[in-house]
């Protein structure tokens, strides 16, 4: 049998999927981090008391990012570019999710309605983050190598969330709330499909590089099919829910460091 402490393992101690899983890591939340710039510099005039806590949450997925760059560099290694199947930003992007990067290219003040599916799709996506977290942390919040870098990052995802909920909530106040109810639910059904694509995909990799056997991969495969029919019934909803967080103003101040990743 295996379990996600095992499969987790077997990636780490794996010189070529320790490498991929940090590079696709790092690449998603520089991503990020240069969403959350532009849309700092392009928040309305009506909206820009938000900018603090927007540059706020790119600088940690900036800091995120160089975490994971930091963790290749102390194996010696150096990123690998990130197969397409395996891009979970872009993937979303390309079924319209979120605000499109040449929108974001584009010097041009965004809307009310823009900054509501940003924080839309931040409130679901996320979830996403913060979920595979706290289960990263339960097993291997303690490990020597990945243990710090994990603790940290969970931290700053549980803040990005309560930043969500907050910010969805006092705008659902000011009379958005049926904008709000309908974008957090087509972002929650597209996102399903993409992360149950992208975790596929991964899997592939993985089990490529670790040469694992056909029966052990088409489990894992039925596996990750049965959490997207589990989420597709029901599960989605708790990416949609809007409840005031017990972090109030989680992203007020500035971005915590990171030197010893760096």
């Amino acid at each position: 049998m295996f379990s996600a402490r095992s499969l987790f393992e077997e990636i780490v101690d794996n010189d070529d999927t320790y490498r991929l899983f940090c590079s696709i890591a790092a690449s998603g939340e520089a991503q990020g981090g240069w969403e959350n710039g532009r849309i700092a510099a392009l928040l309305p005039a009506s909206m820009r008391d938000l900018a603090p806590k927007v540059t706020r949450h790119g600088a940690d997925e900036d800091k995120h990012g160089r975490i994971f760059l930091g963790l290749l560099r102390k194996r010696g290694m150096t990123p690998v570019e990130v197969p397409e199947e395996t891009d979970y930003t872009m993937l979303l992007e390309r079924r319209g999710i979120g605000l499109a990067h040449d929108r974001l290219r584009r010097d041009e003040p965004l809307g009310e309605l823009d900054v509501i599916t940003y924080l839309a799709h931040s409130r679901v996506t996320e979830q996403r983050a913060a979920d595979q977290m706290e289960m990263l942390t339960k097993y291997f919040g303690d490990h020597p190598e990945v243990g710090k870098a994990i603790r940290m990052i969970s931290h700053d995802e549980e803040n990005h969330l309560a930043y969500c909920h907050e910010e969805l909530l006092r705008l659902a106040r000011a009379g958005h709330g049926r904008t709000i109810q309908r974008t957090l639910h087509e972002c929650a059904h597209a996102e399903l499909t993409v992360y149950r694509d992208v975790s596929l995909a991964v899997m592939d990799h993985m089990g490529r590089f670790l040469g694992w056997p056909k029966a052990k991969s088409a489990a894992l495969a039925a596996g990750i099919g049965a959490m997207y029919g589990y989420e597709r019934l029901g599960g989605w909803r708790r990416m949609v829910t809007l409840r005031m967080p017990e972090r109030r103003n989680a992203l007020g101040g500035p971005a915590g460091s990171a030197p010893e990743f760096a």
